[in-house]
């Protein structure tokens, strides 16, 4: 008889299924991961696709991971879960958007005063630009 070899050399896996815990760690050691740049790795270690990642950070956002003991189902949200989900990721990117306006408006702020204070201390100063004088 000839061997089969392969991925499927011993028939179908059986599907797995996670805990609501076990979705809750592997999601976050997978948000670990694509920090340091890992992420893609971190899913063909585990065997997992970034389509789960998606689907458990969304019921995770949406409070259905939490608290709920093993063996427990997790079902879809309802909609005023899933509105309360996308407004927190909203909030999150408008939040992440005025950091770094503000970070962006300092940056230029001490770029004026530094403009300034260059302008003042040699107000006839030699023409470095070669534009003479207006």
């Amino acid at each position: 008889m000839s061997r089969k070899k392969g991925p499927r050399a011993g028939g179908p896996r059986a599907r797995r299924s996670f805990t609501p815990g076990q979705k809750l760690e592997l999601l976050t050691r997978y948000e670990q991961a694509v920090v340091a740049g890992e992420g893609g790795a971190f899913l063909r270690r585990e065997g997992l696709y970034s389509s789960l990642m998606t689907e458990w950070r969304r019921a995770r956002d949406a409070g259905l991971l939490q608290g709920k003991p093993a063996g427990e189902t997790v079902g879809r949200p309802s909609a005023e879960q899933a509105e309360i989900a996308r407004l927190r990721r909203e909030l999150e990117r408008t939040q992440s958007r005025l950091a770094r306006t503000e970070t962006a408006l300092e940056i230029m702020g001490k770029a004026r005063e530094l403009l300034e204070d260059i302008s003042r201390s040699e107000p006839d100063g030699p023409d470095v630009f070669g534009l003479g004088k207006r």
